[in-house]
Formats: structure tokens, C-alpha cells, sequence
């Protein structure tokens, strides 16, 4: 199988030197997503529920750029500081996922690769299921 390496346009991606995906087959394994702009600001300051839409948004683009999309996704993985608010960050992924159709798994970490960032998520999707 052929292996994709999915690349975003946003400026600081070189800086980071990650793919944002890698597509193998049908399954797209998206890179940590956090609450950063295209610009490379990090948003929300000290809120989940912000920072949580924004991660979202970076995982629904990411997925955009690898042919996936959002209700392909079968697993989440979030990584959450002991500053974030569980409840919120259950509330904003219930707007972008209002059925239970992947797996999903939380845990609280130390610290996350900058300040301000509360939360973390991976996906893993299938396309065409």
C-alpha cells in the first residue's frame, strides 16, 4: 500500500517537522491536533470549550486534505492537562459528533509541548466506512 504524507499549508508546519496525517490505504492517523491558528497563534487561553472547537477544526481540515472526514473517524485519542475542563471539551465534541460512532480514550498529562495548551487530540479514520 502506498503510504500518503499529509502536509498542511499552514506557515509554522516546517517548523514543527511533522506530517499532519499519513494516509495508508482507507485509514488516515491524524497527528495531535492543538488549538493553534493557520497563523501559528495558540487560542483560547485558558479555555477548553475554545480551545476544544479549534482542535476540532484542525482535525476536520486535516482530514479534508487526506479525501477523509469527520463521521469516518473511528477513534479519538485526547490528551488533557489537569487546567482543562472535561465537561466542556465533552460539549464541543458533542456538537462535532452528535452520535457515539468511534472509540475514544482520555487522559490527563503533565504538561503538553507549550504553555496554554490545555488538550491534545489524535484521530484515526476510515475512509468509506
Amino acid at each position: 500500500m502506498e503510504r500518503q504524507v499529509i502536509i498542511s499549508d499552514w506557515p509554522w508546519n516546517d517548523s514543527v517537522g511533522i506530517a499532519q496525517a499519513v494516509r495508508v490505504g482507507d485509514a488516515v492517523h491524524v497527528s495531535g491536533q492543538t488549538a493553534r491558528e493557520p497563523e501559528g497563534n495558540l487560542i483560547g487561553g485558558g479555555s477548553t470549550e475554545l480551545q476544544a472547537r479549534k482542535v476540532f477544526e484542525n482535525i476536520e481540515y486535516v482530514l479534508e486534505l487526506a479525501g477523509s472526514k469527520m463521521s469516518e473517524i473511528v477513534k479519538l485519542t485526547a490528551y488533557f492537562t489537569g487546567g482543562a475542563n472535561f465537561p466542556e471539551y465533552a460539549k464541543v465534541r458533542r456538537e462535532f459528533f452528535p452520535e457515539i460512532t468511534f472509540s475514544a480514550t482520555g487522559m490527563t498529562v503533565t504538561a503538553l509541548a507549550e504553555s496554554g495548551m490545555l488538550l491534545e487530540v489524535e484521530a484515526v479514520a476510515v475512509i468509506g466506512s
